[in-house]
């Protein structure tokens, strides 16, 4: 088939249809496979089918033809636009479809998962475990922002920007309520800032370091011992908990003592955790004052 197969002409010898027996001598007929016959036989018996829309590729109709299949040259369209295909590239797709090459490669294009369109090549896009966006739909799935190629975290099937995921997921800072984005510390199961979690005296930085709590306030060793701590009434050194003697104290009246400080004053005897006695300001043991 195809228009290298048959020919058309007008009959100059005697010659009857292969078919309908009717001479054909001064009339146009068509010539197949060494047969003549009229174009209503042609039309009637020989003629190829359009692929497309299904009726018969007449003698005086141009036909086009790609790997057995033919087609009226009008009805030869891309499936996707409409675009006459005659002189033009095309594909052959599914369902005996052609089309277009603009069409093909849109169809076979990725697809956006925020708009669902095709990225086609040019745009620009995102991608992320196998999932690719145009890079405008790629957005924060709280405040809707543009996300595109800046930082962004995942949180199951959502996106969020780093400012929206330090408010939404960070943690909040027992001093200052603002995200803790990096680093950081704990005291007492509550979050800190390590550049919020400070000597209430010398603002300095406890994190790592020795410090004491005092009514919800922070103080290192030295400004413990220098602005909080009460004096020994023995050696009228700061009462801290640090170093020698722990954190005993003796506490009598309005005085505090270390337990190590808190002895007799005439025999020296240790009395923390003892029965003492208290005579003109000073500390003995129950047996000294006797002596007195």
């Amino acid at each position: 088939a195809g228009p290298g197969s048959y020919s058309v002409g007008t009959m100059s010898e005697r010659f009857d249809c292969h078919y309908c027996r009717d001479p054909l001598q001064g009339k146009k007929y068509v010539k197949k496979e060494g047969r003549h016959c009229c174009v209503k036989c042609f039309d009637k018996f020989c003629a190829n089918t359009c692929i497309e829309c299904k009726k018969p590729i007449g003698a005086d109709s141009k036909e086009l033809h790609f790997k057995n299949r033919y087609w009226h040259d009008n009805c030869f369209r891309c499936f996707k636009c409409y675009t006459s295909l005659v002189n033009e590239p095309f594909m052959l797709r599914e369902n005996n479809k052609v089309w277009c090459s603009n069409c093909t490669a849109t169809e076979d294009a990725p697809r956006c998962k925020g708009c669902f369109k095709p990225i086609i090549a040019g745009d620009q896009n995102v991608e992320y475990k196998k999932m690719v966006w145009h890079k405008d739909c790629f957005t924060c799935s709280q405040c809707k922002q543009v996300i595109g190629a800046g930082s962004f975290f995942p949180k199951g099937d959502d996106f969020y920007c780093v400012s929206c995921h330090e408010h939404k997921f960070a943690k909040t800072c027992a001093k200052c309520k603002n995200p803790i984005t990096s680093g950081g510390l704990t005291y007492q199961e509550q979050p800190w800032h390590s550049e919020c979690f400070i000597c209430s005296n010398c603002k300095k930085q406890l994190g790592g370091k020795r410090f004491t709590a005092v009514e919800d306030e922070f103080y290192c060793v030295e400004c413990y011992k220098e602005c909080v701590a009460k004096k020994c009434a023995g050696c009228k050194n700061p009462i801290t908990g640090f170093g020698r003697g722990g954190t005993s104290v003796v506490n009598y009246e309005d005085e505090s003592w270390h337990d190590y400080c808190f002895k007799c004053t005439k025999c020296a005897r240790a009395l923390a955790n003892k029965r003492f006695v208290c005579h003109n300001g000073k500390i003995y043991c129950a047996e000294c004052p006797k002596r007195l």
